[in-house]
């Protein structure tokens, strides 16, 4: 037998092995696992493990029907390859979720961004979500895919004062009226101020500065009850802390820009469809959202019939996202993705070591008051406990005696912490949200919020806590 000869007969007695498929499908496995894989798709290209930042504004179609089925929604798209939405592609590369649009430009959607946009629907435990340019055109997006000139929203009192300028400024421009609800637990205040043009209820887990943690159970009942969705900003919390649709919450909003990105390096925004409010009872009670149930045109369907428990989010990136515009960058995606894969194990180094430094906080002479409600002093620490196992996030207010002036010692006098805006960093940031976040609030509403001049908000990062109270101690000995 000649060498060729053995060669081909060793070859041909060797078993063929084929490698098992990758997973594509993560919804069984844990956080954990989720917050690293959740979201990617094989590269068919080169083999990329890491997927890549998709810099192109436009994508090419297949051909004339495929440019056809894309505008229809019909072409549903992952990294890996394209598939009919009718199913009559059998050559199909992956097995494709419903409801995940192939891209035609990229203010509508990116490769890049939909890998984070699937990661944060899983984590959050929803059906779909849309990656947008920050967390205020979030909010903006959430709420002009249901509410329009004329439409009314209830919100919470104690929310980002961002958010509040937002609702007082552009959306009253735009005729949207927003009402606030000071006493959460009182259900008549809730009654007496949903109108029957109120559109949606609007909340926040944990609140700035003052770390107040929400009831989302008691205010989802209100909005179950009403028949209208719960939107809940989830920035503070991020879905290693609280998962807010499990709670009742009907959409989860966020800026990305902080934990879920976590570096402080890029503004982003996120919107997660729950694909739990029932947009057709909502409708036969009298509240009417016709972006979501109404055929946008003579034969063809809404997007509830077509997209069913994704129809919201559709709604979103249709005719919100796509027409306004608030796109977010694929390097900003990119970021977001790669953010997300640390995301538990960044919270938990930023809760305990915010328990620790509050705790310090408390016992401190120069201190007045903590609002930290993972703390036992806390009138809300049973609510942390119930629903947040006391972990509180890490933002939260501290305040000093001797009023403003006290105030201003202390920051002049921090050297670790930063001074500036912003939140869920991997530094440490104070700010004196009177003169800042607040600034433009009358005196009536600051001190109805607790805004006092000696109010101060801590963002504890992922330094040493021992070094970061070092910093405290410091500030302290000037007030």
């Amino acid at each position: 037998m000649t060498t060729h000869e053995s060669s081909s007969a060793a070859a041909a007695a060797t078993p063929v092995v084929v490698p098992a498929a990758p997973v594509t499908d993560w919804a069984d496995f844990s956080f954990e696992t989720r917050q690293v894989h959740a979201g990617e798709y094989p590269d068919r290209n080169s083999g990329l493990r890491v997927p890549p930042i998709a810099l192109s504004a436009g994508y090419v179609f297949d051909s004339f029907d495929d440019q056809i089925d894309r505008f229809a929604g019909r072409a549903l798209w992952h990294g890996g390859g394209l598939t009919r939405g009718d199913g009559a592609e059998p050559e199909v590369v992956n097995e494709l979720l419903p409801g995940e649009p192939a891209p035609i430009y990229s203010r509508q959607g990116n490769p890049t961004n939909a890998v984070a946009e699937e990661r944060l629907a899983s984590l959050e435990g929803g059906t779909a979500a849309v990656a947008v340019s920050s967390g205020q055109a979030a909010i903006s997006s959430a709420l002009f895919a249901i509410a329009q000139h004329g439409d009314h929203i209830v919100s919470t009192a104690s929310i980002y004062g961002g958010t509040r300028i937002l609702f007082g400024r552009s959306f009253k421009r735009f005729g949207i009226e927003v009402d606030y609800v000071w006493d959460a637990d009182d259900d008549a205040e809730w009654d007496r101020a949903i109108r029957p043009n109120t559109k949606a209820i609007y909340t926040e887990t944990i609140p700035n500065p003052r770390n107040d943690v929400t009831d989302l159970r008691r205010i989802a009942a209100v909005a179950a009850r009403h028949h209208l969705p719960l939107i809940v900003d989830n920035t503070v919390g991020t879905p290693a802390l609280i998962r807010p649709i499990e709670h009742g919450a009907s959409i989860v909003v966020h800026s990305t820009t902080k934990f879920l990105t976590g570096h402080g390096a890029a503004v982003g925004g996120a919107i997660v469809d729950g694909g739990t409010f029932d947009w057709d009872a909502a409708e036969r009670a009298g509240r009417s959202f016709p972006l979501v149930t109404a055929a946008p045109r003579p034969g063809l369907a809404s997007l509830l019939d077509r997209f069913g428990p994704v129809a919201y989010a559709r709604a979103v990136r249709e005719a919100v996202v796509n027409d306004i515009g608030p796109s977010l960058s694929p390097f900003n995606g990119f970021l977001l993705h790669q953010g997300m894969e640390t995301l538990s194990l960044r919270m938990e180094r930023h809760v305990a070591s915010s328990l620790q430094i509050a705790a310090w906080l408390e016992e401190q002479p120069e201190v007045d008051t903590v609002d930290y409600a993972g703390l036992p002093s806390h009138p809300l620490f049973d609510i942390a406990k119930r629903d947040y196992a006391g972990r509180t996030g890490s933002v939260f207010g501290v305040t000093v005696r001797g009023g403003i002036d006290g105030a201003r010692a202390f920051v002049n006098g921090l050297r670790v912490f930063s001074r500036m805006t912003g939140i869920g960093d991997t530094r440490s940031m104070v700010i004196h949200p009177l003169s800042s976040t607040h600034a433009s609030f009358t005196p009536e509403v600051s001190e109805r919020l607790g805004i006092t001049p000696g109010l101060l908000r801590l963002s504890v990062g992922l330094e040493s806590a021992d070094d970061l109270i070092r910093d405290l101690r410091s500030a302290l000995d000037r007030v």
